[in-house]
């Protein structure tokens, strides 16, 4: 399964409007795509398309985490947006 780590850019981690930002592009595609915590292997990963999930992942600017899907196209736009300060924007 094709997976990325990346740090997380937002200022104010995976919270409420990334979370929603991720959450809505990752509902653009069919497959799966799930976001964990690099430093948490016991954590579960968090279905991408829920941005309560990945809230819940409690992911602060600069964790690493990783991106994992069976579609390529998803991981790495998904990871991009996750590099991203999205609250910025």
């Amino acid at each position: 399964m094709p997976s990325k780590k990346v740090s997380v850019g937002s200022a104010v981690g995976l919270h409420a409007r990334p979370a929603a930002i991720i959450a809505e592009a990752a509902g653009e595609f069919d497959d799966e795509i799930l976001i964990g915590l690099v430093n948490d292997p016991d954590e579960e990963p968090a279905d991408a398309s829920s941005s309560l999930l990945i809230m819940a992942l409690g992911a602060e600017k600069g964790t690493e985490v990783e991106v994992s899907s069976e579609n390529a196209e998803a991981v790495e736009k998904i990871a991009a947006l996750i590099e991203k300060d999205l609250d910025a924007e």
